[in-house]
């Protein structure tokens, strides 16, 4: 008896695994693709000036920052104070150049090495068969 349970309890444990599972449907394409490059190009042009407007507030907090540091009248504290100014205005300059950079290389410049997408072989460099 006990052997008939055990197989019954089998039978119906494993049955549902044996069956074959539905095949599931395609999901239909929501976007062309032209429609997907449109919403690249959108997104892009949100981060650009996302970015624009976060170098014009550093900008801004950097002029500040000068306005500050020529009212300082001790000179040690003078010089600590116009080598965090410096320090920042190399920060922002360097950001300036690749914001434009960025800006005029276009929507794709994302999908490059190092930039989030995965990296691209040199094209004279094959691939192992």
């Amino acid at each position: 008896m006990k052997v008939k349970n055990f197989l019954l309890v089998l039978i119906f444990g494993l049955t549902p695994l044996v069956w074959p599972q539905e095949a599931q449907a395609p999901q239909p394409r929501t976007s062309q693709p032209g429609e997907h490059r449109q919403k690249r190009m959108e997104m892009h042009k949100q981060e650009m000036e996302a970015m624009k407007a976060d170098i014009e507030k550093l900008k801004s907090s950097l002029a500040q920052m000068k306005t500050n540091v020529a009212a300082i009248k001790d000179p040690p504290e003078k010089a600590r104070w116009q080598t965090n100014v410096d320090m920042w205005e190399t920060v922002v300059s360097h950001m300036d150049r690749m914001q434009k950079q960025m800006e005029s290389m276009g929507p794709g410049m994302m999908h490059g090495p190092g930039m989030g997408g995965p990296p691209q072989p040199p094209p004279s460099e094959q691939k192992p068969q």
